[in-house]
């Protein structure tokens, strides 16, 4: 599978900071039976790399990857964990280099022409546009459209529930991610049934 088959999978990629790794496999199952079928794990959490294995044991048909990846120590140790795909908030050449060669589709976060030329010219095609709001959004995206055909993205950050249709319309856009998926609250209270109806309303924004 490669990067655009991984985001071409949901209409919503959850980003999630998991604190426990069973916790994080009953996240990963009640977003699964709402229809989602990625999940970003971001690597901010001490127990991140383990609740990656964990979800592939217990949920062999989610295609689970790392997020937050920041250099190529991190990247090994993700997908020595079971990584399916690697996310990352930025790139670098030597990050560039290591992402080309990895058994996984990793998929860099860019922010500015120069770094989505710098993807472009190692392969990376599929590409994470971060922090989406901040760095202009829809507007930019359909600008890069014109030099930048080639190019398909996650836009990911400060994105909601009301504005991923937007996003989502673009002719350069495979999925955003976000994290509305999985409030805090409803994982500190378990409420799975909640976070299973975030997922079915993400699933239904390309139905």
């Amino acid at each position: 599978m490669n990067a655009r088959e991984v985001l071409s999978l949901s209409p919503v990629m959850p980003v999630l900071a998991v604190e426990d790794a069973d916790v994080a496999a009953d996240l990963a199952q009640a977003l699964y039976n709402g229809g989602i079928r990625t999940l970003e794990i971001t690597l901010r959490t001490p127990c991140a790399l383990a609740a990656i294995s964990r979800i592939r044991q217990v949920l062999p048909d989610a295609v689970v990857g790392a997020g937050t990846v920041l250099d190529e120590t991190q990247l090994r140790a993700a997908v020595d964990a079971g990584a399916q795909f690697v996310i990352s908030p930025g790139i670098y050449p030597a990050f560039a280099e290591a992402a080309a060669r990895a058994a996984v589709p990793v998929i860099p976060g860019v922010a500015t022409a120069g770094e989505l030329m710098l993807a472009l010219a190692h392969g990376l095609d599929t590409c994470k546009l971060f922090p989406a709001e901040v760095v202009g959004g829809r507007a930019l995206l359909q600008a890069w459209h014109g030099p930048f055909p080639q190019a398909m993205f996650c836009p990911t950050g400060g994105i909601s529930a009301a504005t991923a249709p937007d996003y989502l319309r673009l002719p350069n856009v495979l999925c955003v991610g976000g994290s509305w998926l999985a409030p805090k609250a409803a994982v500190a209270a378990r409420d799975w049934e909640t976070i299973s109806r975030l997922a079915r309303e993400a699933a239904a924004l390309r139905a």
